[in-house]
C-alpha cells in the first residue's frame, strides 16, 4: 500500500465578496478523475448563470493534476487555486470556485489574490486529515489479559475497533505499519507469549489535524 497522504475531512462552501463580485469556493475530497469531473458538472448545472466556475484538482491516481481559469485571464484563476492545493499538501482533492461578476474589474493581480483567497477558504472549512496506512489486526485472549491488553494497545498507538466477548475476548484494531512489529513484541512479553497479533491486511484510516 503507498505512503500516508493528506487529504479534507469534508466538503465546504465558503464564500465572499470582493468588490461586488460574489466568490463561493466549493471543495469535496475525491478519489478518482471521474470523481473530480462530476463534482465540477454539479456545480456548473447548480451555478449555470455564474459568469466564471473556475476549477483544479490535485489526485494520487496516475499522479493527475488539472485546472481550468473558465475565460478568466490566462494563469488567474485555475493555477491560483491549484496552488493553493499543492501548498496545503492535499491530494484526492477537487475545488470549484464559482465567480458572479460584480461589475468592478479586480485585474490580473486582484483576482489571483481573489481565486487563491476563496480556496484558501475552502480548504480552511473542509479540516485536513492524514490518511494512515495501517495494519488491520485482531487477537484473542483470557478476560485476565483483556485488562492488560485494553490499555496496553491504545498506550502504543493502536485504535481498537472491536471487542467479541464470548468464551474468549476476541479484539479487532488497527495501528500504523511501523508501529506493528514493536506492538506484537509488548504483546507477547506481557502475555508471556500466548497472546499473537495477526494481520494479513491494510487499509487507510484518517487522523485529524490540528492547525
Amino acid at each position: 500500500m503507498p505512503a500516508d497522504y493528506k487529504t479534507i475531512s469534508s466538503e465546504a462552501s465558503p464564500e465572499f465578496v470582493e468588490k461586488r463580485s460574489r466568490f463561493i469556493g466549493y471543495i469535496k475530497p475525491v478519489t478518482t478523475e471521474r470523481d473530480a469531473l462530476d463534482f465540477i458538472n454539479s456545480i456548473r448545472q447548480k451555478h449555470w448563470d455564474a459568469t466564471h466556475n473556475v476549477y483544479a484538482y490535485v489526485l494520487r491516481e496516475q499522479n493527475t493534476c488539472r485546472y481550468s481559469d473558465d475565460n478568466e485571464p490566462q494563469g488567474t484563476a485555475g493555477m491560483p487555486v491549484l496552488d493553493v492545493i499543492r501548498k496545503s499538501g492535499l491530494t484526492d482533492v477537487c475545488i470549484v470556485v464559482t465567480r458572479y461578476f460584480g461589475g468592478i474589474l479586480l485585474g490580473g493581480g486582484g483576482l489571483v489574490r481573489a481565486y487563491s483567497h476563496s480556496a484558501s477558504l475552502a480548504v480552511e472549512a473542509a479540516g485536513q486529515i492524514m490518511m494512515r496506512s495501517c495494519a488491520v489486526c485482531t487477537l484473542e485472549c483470557t478476560y485476565n489479559q483483556y485488562g492488560k491488553l485494553s490499555s496496553l494497545l491504545p498506550e502504543n498507538g493502536a485504535t481498537v475497533d472491536n471487542a467479541d466477548f464470548s468464551d474468549k475476548v476476541l479484539l479487532a484494531f488497527h495501528i500504523p505499519k511501523g508501529e506493528l512489529s514493536r506492538l506484537s513484541k509488548l504483546i507477547t512479553e506481557t502475555t508471556c507469549g500466548t497472546v499473537e497479533v495477526e494481520s494479513d491486511t491494510e487499509q487507510y484510516y484518517p487522523e485529524k489535524i490540528q492547525i
